[in-house]
Parts: C-alpha cells; structure tokens; sequence
C-alpha cells in the first residue's frame, strides 16, 4: 500500500533560495518534455521510459539540467506523462478538456526526489533534518514518526501559496492487517453512514457528528479579499495581502482536512465494516441549492480517507448506490418524497417514523449488507436501530479536543 506522510519544513534563507532555483530548473524539464513531445519526431519519444534516455543529450546542450539531481529530473519527465495519461482518462470519460500548457512559474512549485538523492536523519526528537542532494539539509518539523514497517520510496518538497514549504514522503508498505472477509464479519459492528446536510454524518447505529462551524474564518477571508482587492496589483503591500488571504484559505482548508481526518479514523477504528454513499460530487455542486455546503464538505475526499485507512486498519468499507436511500423507509421498503426541508421521515404504509439521515443510514446498511451477499440480521429490528433520540457530537470537540465518542487515541491527523 501507498501512502503519504506530510511535515512543514524551515529551510534557511540559503536553502530556500537554492530549493527556488532547482524548482525553477525542473519547471523548464517539464516544459521542454511538453515541447520535445509535441515537435520531436522520434522513436524514442511517447513514454516517460523512453524519455528518460533524452536526458542525457539535455544536459549536453543545456547545461543548466546538470545543476539538478538526475532522479529528480527523471521524476520531473514522468510527472509530464502522469498528468498526460490524467487528460487522456478524462476525455475517455467524455469530458471537454484542453491539452497540456507549458508551466508558468506560479504554476509549478515542487519538486520530487524518487528512490534516492535524500535521506532523513536525527528522527529522534520533534524536529529531524532532511537531505536532498544538490541542495543541502533542510529541518522539519516531524511532528509523528514514520513506521518501521514502511519504505520511504519518494520525497517532494514543495512552496505553498504562503510562501512557506512542506514536505511530503512517499511511504509504502507490505505489513498490513488482513482486512476482515464477509464470512467473518461481525454484523453488529458494521455501520452505514448517511453525508448530510444539517449533520455532517450521521450513523446507523444512532450517532451524529456537527457540521464544522467555519462562518468566522470565511468572514475573515471575505475581509481580507476584500483588502486584496484595494491594493495596486505588483506592489509589495499587494504581495503581503495575497499571503494574507492565502493563509486563510490554507488554514480553512486545514482545519477541513484534520476534521476528516479524525472522523474517518474512528469509523475505521470502532467498526468491522462501513458502508456508504457512492456520491456523484461533481453532479451535486452543479446544483443550484446548498452548493457552498456540499463543497466545504468535501465529501469525496471524505470517502478517499475512508477506504485508504481501512486498509491501514484492516476494515471492510463498501460504497453502495446512493439513490433512494433517503425516500425508501428502512422499515417497509416504500418511497416517500421529502423535499430538503423535510427533516423527519413518516411512512405512510408502516408508519414508522425517525430522523430523515437516521432513515438513509439504515438503508445504506441495508445495502451494504446486501452488496456482500449478508442477510439482515433478525434480531435486529429497525425500530430499534434507528432511535429518534440520537447521541450528536459537536464539531468543536470533535476539531479541538476529540470526542470521547470518537475515540479519546484519535489522532489529529492520519
């Protein structure tokens, strides 16, 4: 399996200069394979193996490719073909794309150092030193260890919009716990899991998570745009604003990320298996109603978390399809239409009566288990699975301190 490990980074004032200038070289390889891929006539040209031969004559003729490492600069070519096989899949899928465009310099701020060419050392404490080659050591702060079990195979260092770095190492490993198969599954520790709208999830087995409160920090971003807008564009109060705004939208972003991040956890953690919605995001940010909400949800990315720490925890997680679950009861199997606003589901045939999220978390485990072939448990009647009188969870205890709902070992990220 492969995963990343991410770490702020303080490179000196000479490093960081030096990281500038490499990047900057890397740009320009990026650049010249996108022109060689589309005017050079040769055999030797159309993949990233191939191209790696070409580097070679580079260096020969241009003497500023020598300055850079050369795995770097082969990682650099396959970035290219990376991101040209990602264009190719998506027109396959019938979407309207362009083609690849050279890299502006504000486009292209990292750099990748692939199966050597680094080495991390004095791991012993919060901070440890990094080594790239051709560049120098670089301290960060290694805030958690990286396992014993797992290979660091790439480093990239990368400039954020802030101006400050970070680090981020390619891990891979081999010792994972086997993930539980169908037939040994406990089906009383199995969950589905409803993406909401006044909860952020809400659970089968009664419990809910907040929505993580962000009305400050996007007031605070709304003032400084604001600031933005008012400075003459190029000046130096102008680039000071744009790092302003850009550690807000950072911040924010972090701050959605490390809640994800502790949520997942805990459903990976407490349950033998989870079960949920296989969303259509993008169909749903095309819709006119509640756009903001679903996009600060980030629901896919929720749901990526999700199946990458089940393997890291060995628990079963199953995406199962989405349409219906909030209409049909989980009791009868008949539809009923609810319009948003409509925040209780009332059968008209059985007439149960519940949460709507609690309802669509049912049947979301109702699928699940019927997705791997399982029947639903007898002695397990939905009236008494789907209390009314849910256990919530707020966001801030959940962002700042942990919930002991959720675990009080949940980590701040993973």
């Amino acid at each position: 399996m492969e995963y990343s490990y991410y770490y702020p980074a303080y490179p000196t004032q000479q490093v960081a200069a030096k990281l500038d200038s490499h990047i900057d070289i890397h740009r320009q390889a990026y650049n010249y394979a996108l022109y060689e891929y589309e005017n050079v006539d040769a055999d030797d040209i159309g993949s990233a193996y191939n191209h790696h031969y070409r580097l070679p004559d580079w260096k020969d003729e241009f003497s500023v490719f020598s300055e850079v490492n050369s795995k770097a600069l082969q990682r650099t070519v396959t970035r290219f073909y990376q991101n040209l096989n990602g264009l190719s899949e998506q027109k396959q899928n019938g979407r309207k794309v362009g083609n690849l465009n050279w890299k502006s310099p504000g486009e292209f701020q990292s750099m990748t150092y692939s199966q050597s060419g680094f080495e991390l050392k004095n791991t012993s404490g919060r901070n440890a030193t990094l080594w790239l080659s051709k560049i120098g050591d670089i301290s960060i702060r290694y805030h958690r260890e990286i396992p014993d079990e797992a290979d660091i195979k790439e480093v990239t260092i990368k400039k954020e919009t802030t101006g400050g770095w970070f680090v981020s190492f390619g891990l891979e490993t081999d010792d994972l716990p086997e993930i539980l198969d169908v037939d040994s599954l406990n089906v009383d520790n199995s969950v589905g899991v409803d993406l909401g709208i006044r909860k952020y999830i809400h659970t089968s087995d009664g419990t809910t998570v907040d929505w993580l409160g962000l009305e400050d920090e996007y007031e605070r971003l709304r003032r400084e745009q604001r600031n933005l807008s008012r400075k003459d564009q190029g000046s130096n109060n102008y680039e000071k604003q744009r790092q302003t705004v850009a550690k807000v939208k950072r911040h924010i972003r972090r701050k959605v990320l490390d809640y994800q991040h502790k949520i997942t956890t805990w459903l990976v953690r407490e349950h033998d298996a989870v079960f949920v919605e296989d969303l259509d995001v993008k169909e749903m940010l095309e819709q006119s109603h509640n756009a903001r909400n679903k996009q600060d949800a980030a629901w896919r990315r929720f749901i990526t978390h999700l199946e990458y720490k089940a393997e890291l925890y060995g628990t079963l997680v199953v995406q199962v399809e989405p349409a219906g679950t909030t209409r049909e009861c989980a009791s009868c199997g008949v539809e009923t239409a609810k319009p948003i606003w409509v925040r209780e589901h009332s059968c008209p045939s059985c007439g149960f009566e519940c949460d709507r999220d609690a309802n669509a978390a049912m049947n979301v485990l109702q699928r699940g288990f019927s997705e791997l072939g399982l029947e639903w448990p007898e002695d397990t009647p939905v009236e008494t699975a789907l209390p009314t009188d849910t256990h919530s969870v707020s966001a801030k205890r959940v962002i700042e301190t942990g919930s002991p709902t959720l675990n009080e070992a949940t980590p701040v990220a993973e």
